[in-house]
């Protein structure tokens, strides 16, 4: 898992995007995983492995990754306890803490959103069928009968 390249466009716009507060708060927790992780750890400390289990589609590398960088901006902590095996635990950080109301809300907007975006689906689909019924006995792929379409 090697470290991000210091001449990479990645970094570079990294760097450069952080001139807007929006975008930066957004860059820090932009993402399909990061928001994920801090939900599964606004509760209380979690290990690796109970964090791979609560998100079980995420890769270990991936979620390697996310973790180094929101431990590295500041979001969450990695404790390293001195045991035999080694444990280690990461926890949310006090502004790790301040985020999880809004990842909250934003979960709140995603359900609006998702059940309009749904309706407004259903809504199409049956316009469309009743537009365009489909032919039970018709062969998948035809074209529709050009004598029938409308000009």
């Amino acid at each position: 898992m090697g470290k991000t390249k210091e001449d990479s466009t990645n970094n570079y716009n990294r760097k450069f995007l952080t001139t807007c507060d929006m975008t930066y708060a957004v860059q820090l927790i932009g993402g399909r995983w990061k928001l994920l992780i801090m939900a599964g750890l606004h509760k209380r400390p979690l290990r690796y492995g109970e964090l791979k289990r609560n998100i079980s589609q995420i890769s270990e590398r991936m979620l390697t990754l996310q973790l180094r960088e929101l431990e590295e901006d500041g979001i969450l902590k990695r404790t390293v306890f001195a045991e035999v095996p080694p444990r280690v635990e990461y926890e949310l950080t006090a502004i790790g803490k301040e985020l999880v109301p809004i990842c909250l809300e934003l979960s709140n907007w995603g359900t609006k959103h998702r059940t309009l975006a749904l309706s407004q689906l259903e809504l199409s689909t049956a316009h469309d069928l009743t537009l365009n019924p489909v032919h039970v006995d018709s062969p998948v792929g035809t074209l529709p009968d050009a004598t029938t379409r409308d000009e």
